[in-house]
């Protein structure tokens, strides 16, 4: 098929990358010149494993392209994806601005029949938002479609080539025999693509991450009841996923989810059900968890530096909200950056992707070291803040070496308990005992 892909982030790239890999013709549009001249040129904008082969790939063999020209970028589609920003406003609600702006110029050039794909998160009515301002405008015959996406950053191009299922709302025929064929590739193992209702399939975008959030903000509170009562998070994670009702994923206590996706969707639904007067009183909990959790590891921090950060120099190992991404959006280790500066301290920090965005984001707030152990360097303390795999197994005498003291604290839990006390450490980590 012809595809349009309008908006060249995250969600888009992937999307319009994938699109061409099973033989589509696909044409993405973003009003950025520069990123679009970028993309153009086979330069990438995005980490994302796996996905920079697709798109040279893809680029080389021209089915991929790039325009900033709306009308010329969906003239001979049959299909238009919106992949375009949702960002929380003010009052916690999804900011939809930039997908009624582009629908009204969709509105005003389309002059054949198309079918318009919301694959961005948004809130349940945007479809028929969507319609009504494309339908003042237009005189042709056209659907709006809801296609929420489910990709993990990290393992994204995995998760659109071979998804779990395919969620497609919407109540026409016509669009529904599309979006089945455009998607039939996908699942050939079986998954299944399931239809219903344009209102459904945008709510169940937001149940599905507000659900995942709610998993991680539980163990978090688990975590802190085991801390004060002598029990191992770790043991009581593994029995309770060990029920395939719960299931073992998401149980991982820590310091608080970030990203793009959970902490903007569980708000907008709080908002939305604002909207209804309905008070969703766990996920108001979830949030008030997770902003704590962000800062979990401070006290114990302070305490041991005996409440006073003045003139202490941190290692930080780990940046992005989580491994294998670039992406620092709500990430915890911002925050954590902010409370240890505020109180007085300095911070050196490393991640292996997420440094260029840290930099243009902090400037000269924090020091930026190009390898992991020289980040240690003349340290108080290393503080752990993203799970990388490359800081799992690391090199203990380097790190006893180059720091003041031989103290962690680990808000990713990566390391066993015992060994840290075989080794010598002053270990603090979530829910399990601390190694003095």
């Amino acid at each position: 098929m012809k595809i349009s892909v309008v908006g060249t982030g995250y969600v888009g790239l992937v999307t319009g990358t994938c699109f061409a890999e099973t033989g589509n013709n696909v044409t993405c549009i973003d009003i950025d010149a520069n990123k679009v001249n970028k993309l153009s040129n086979g330069q990438i904008t995005i980490y994302e494993p796996g996905l920079e082969k697709l798109f040279e790939r893809n680029l080389k063999e021209d089915r991929l392209h790039f325009t900033t020209n709306l009308e010329e970028g969906v003239k001979d589609a049959e299909v238009i994806f919106l992949a375009l920003p949702t960002p929380p406003g003010e009052d916690g609600s999804a900011d939809l601005s930039y997908i009624l702006n582009v629908a009204e110029h969709l509105g005003k050039i389309l002059t054949s029949y198309k079918v318009i794909v919301d694959k961005s998160t948004v809130p349940v009515g945007t479809a028929e938002k969507v319609q009504e301002v494309i339908g003042r405008y237009c005189n042709c015959a056209f659907d709006v479609v809801s296609n929420p996406e489910f990709l993990r950053e990290g393992v994204a191009v995995d998760d659109f080539m071979k998804p779990d299922r395919v969620v497609i709302g919407t109540r026409s025929e016509r669009a529904r025999k599309v979006m089945g064929e455009l998607f039939a590739p996908f699942v050939r193992q079986g998954n299944p693509i399931l239809f219903m209702d344009e209102k459904s399939a945008e709510l169940t975008k937001y149940a599905a991450n507000s659900f995942l959030a709610t998993k991680i903000s539980f163990m978090n509170e688990i975590a802190i009841l085991c801390e004060k009562l002598g029990a191992d998070v770790d043991m009581v994670r593994r029995g309770v996923g060990s029920d395939d009702r719960i299931g073992k994923r998401f149980l991982f206590p820590g310091i608080g989810y970030g990203g793009s996706c959970f902490p903007k969707d569980v708000q907008a639904l709080v908002k939305s059900s604002e909207e209804v007067a309905y008070d969703f009183k766990i996920l108001n909990a979830v949030m008030d968890v997770n902003e704590r959790q962000k800062l979990f590891l401070i006290p114990k921090i302070n305490a041991w530096f005996n409440n006073d950060l003045k003139g202490k120099h941190f290692a930080m190992w780990g940046l992005a909200f989580k491994p294998n991404t670039d992406d620092i959006r709500e990430a915890p280790a911002l925050y954590m950056i902010d409370a240890l500066v505020a109180a007085g301290a300095t911070v050196t920090v490393f991640d292996p992707e997420a440094m260029t965005n840290v930099e243009r984001l902090l400037g000269s707030k924090v020091k930026y070291a190009q390898h992991q152990y020289e980040c240690l360097e003349n340290a108080d303390a290393l503080i752990i803040a993203t799970e990388w795999s490359v800081f799992r197994t690391p090199d203990f005498n380097k790190i006893k070496g180059a720091l003041k003291q031989p103290a962690i604290f680990d808000g990713r839990n990566l390391f066993d308990v015992s060994r840290m006390q075989e080794l010598g450490f002053h270990y603090e980590s979530v829910g399990r005992t601390a190694v003095q």
